[in-house]
């Protein structure tokens, strides 16, 4: 389909040398062969006057800093003296880490695949540049708070780590201490010792940032998924997460409403069981279902046996997971839509003529949606490796500056920061395909986008030109995907800093997230995710019902 679109003026030309400098800086130290140390980047970080990290000059430490990065870094991390980035498994025995034996571990706020030793070496994949902008400020800024910290309890003379009161007067206030242990975790007190006994002096050594192996990667990743996508079946690309299809198609949730209740009310999960009987006394059944649909998570985590049945469930309706193909950690479904079982769709999606996806030979092919830079890789592979792609759809995070938590953002222009390209677009969906499955929140459409290289990568400057401009949406995916749009459109490679008017239909509906992606929606953004992914299924079912009428 193609869909012209007109601009008005130009998009604005906006650099930050601050931020420049420190990208410059890191990329270059991290071609070095062996360890880097973290101290080289703090003076760069220092002059970057990140918006994440405002008070890192300051003597004081910079909890909500702290906070963010270390819930993007695993429990581990205080016994962490070396980082290695690598690509591959290969790539990671090649220079004499075995990470295949190493210990699995994971974050509270980012999904990397991450071995350790249980010693001093932590391994990351990574697969795009874009962990690498994300990781290195991260690590940074955990280093330089880590050290403002220690200095500040050393000073105050902390004796038992465990006494709140002490650490208050170390820090200044209560809710500073309340910040700092909800920061570390349920192994709070053992950190703190940890602190008070050493400084952060961490090593960096990146393996491969090749943009080869960053294509190689990716093509491991659809190499495990292609069995699943047989040769000459159309596909509807989704990039969205591992629940949100899965539930409005598959029909588990709504089929065990009574088993997922009686959990909900045994255990008090969140205050979601009275929750969900006011929504049904008021006969908001969309929110009810919504409800069911965000509780499965916590029923299924509370036996292992209880996901294997959801699987079950989910492929007797056609849907098929495959976690973390190609070991990398970005989870992918493959639904039939043939295997579709009208009775169990969301009532939602119950379209006149159904019945008639039995016939249909096309596939849904959804993804978890990768960080940055990957997306491009994983659209590109997705590309080339099926016959026939019928529709690119995608939601995603974002961050707003004119919106509330649980709005839904659909953009019409996206301004890329890693091509200083200017997308222009028409956007399938409109806020009147998304507002009928909203009560609370609002959709704010002909929305501009900024896609931004890293949280910690903005500085207030750079990010006020740009709201001057109009742009009120940032997040990490949208530029990626549409130039990898732009490729499958177009016979040549996407541009560089230039106004592109994209002939390609790409649907990219926007959740809001406080703090540029710093704190979970959790309940609060249930219903604009089930409204944005009820209007991207209902729209690949109607397209699909129309072929077969």
């Amino acid at each position: 389909m193609i869909y012209p679109a007109t601009v008005d003026r130009q998009p604005p030309r906006a650099t930050s040398d601050e931020i420049a400098l420190y990208i410059r800086t890191y990329y270059s130290l991290l071609r070095s062969s062996g360890d880097v140390r973290v101290r080289a980047f703090e003076e760069a970080h220092l002059s970057s006057r990140s918006s994440l990290h405002l008070g890192a000059e300051a003597p004081e430490p910079d909890l909500a800093a702290f906070a963010y990065s270390a819930a993007r870094l695993p429990d581990c991390m205080p016994r962490v003296r070396r980082l290695v980035l690598g690509q591959s498994h290969a790539q990671f025995a090649h220079a004499g880490y075995a990470v295949d034996r190493w210990q699995v571990v994971r974050t509270r706020g980012r999904r990397r695949p991450l071995r350790w030793d249980g010693g001093e070496t932590l391994a990351a994949f990574i697969a795009s540049a874009s962990d690498i902008d994300d990781l290195v400020p991260i690590l940074t800024a955990y280093q330089i708070e880590w050290n403002k910290l220690r200095a500040h309890l050393l000073a105050a003379r902390i004796t038992d780590v465990g006494d709140d009161a002490a650490l208050t007067e170390a820090l200044g206030d209560a809710a500073a201490v309340a910040r700092l242990r909800g920061a570390l975790g349920p192994r709070s007190d053992d950190i703190l010792h940890d602190m008070i006994a050493h400084d952060c002096d961490l090593f960096v050594r990146l393996l491969d940032g090749s943009f080869r192996e960053y294509q190689r990667s990716a093509q491991r990743w659809f190499q495990a998924i292609a069995p699943a996508v047989p040769a000459g079946r159309p596909v509807y690309f989704v990039s969205s997460n591992s629940h949100s299809l899965a539930n409005l198609l598959g029909g588990y949730a709504r089929n065990h409403r009574d088993d997922i209740l009686a959990f909900l009310r045994t255990y008090n999960v969140e205050d979601l069981a009275p929750r969900y009987d006011e929504a049904v006394a008021r006969g908001d059944l969309g929110l009810a279902t919504n409800i069911l649909y965000y509780s499965l998570r916590a029923y299924v985590h509370d036996s292992p046996s209880r996901m294997q049945h959801v699987q079950e469930s989910d492929a007797g309706a056609g849907i098929r997971a495959i976690p973390s193909p190609g070991r990398i950690d970005v989870d992918a479904q493959v639904i039939e839509l043939a295997h579709l079982v009208p009775d169990h769709l969301d009532p939602r999606l119950r379209l006149p003529g159904v019945e008639r996806l039995r016939d249909s030979r096309a596939l849904i092919v959804n993804i978890d949606y990768p960080l940055g830079m990957a997306a491009y890789h994983h659209l590109s592979a997705v590309a080339l490796g099926v016959d026939e792609l019928r529709g690119i759809y995608i939601m995603g995070k974002a961050a707003t500056l004119n919106g509330r938590i649980g709005d839904v953002m659909i953009s019409k222009v996206v301004h890329d920061e890693h091509s200083s390209d200017t997308f222009l677009f028409r956007n399938a969906l409109t806020a009147a395909d998304v507002q009928p499955f909203m009560r609370h929140g609002t959709v704010l459409d002909n929305q501009k986008a900024l896609t931004v290289r890293s949280a910690f990568l903005q500085n207030r400057e750079y990010m006020d030109l740009f709201y001057r401009e109009g742009y009120t949406v940032m997040e990490m995916e949208a530029g990626p995907y549409l130039s990898a749009a732009f490729e499958i459109a177009e016979p040549k490679r996407h541009p560089k800093d230039e106004l592109v008017v994209i002939h390609y239909a790409s649907d990219t509906p926007y959740s809001r997230r406080q703090s540029l992606l710093s704190k979970s929606l959790s309940y609060f953004g249930m219903e604009s995710t089930y409204g944005a992914a009820a209007a991207i299924a209902q729209r690949i079912l109607k397209n699909e019902i129309a072929r077969l009428s």
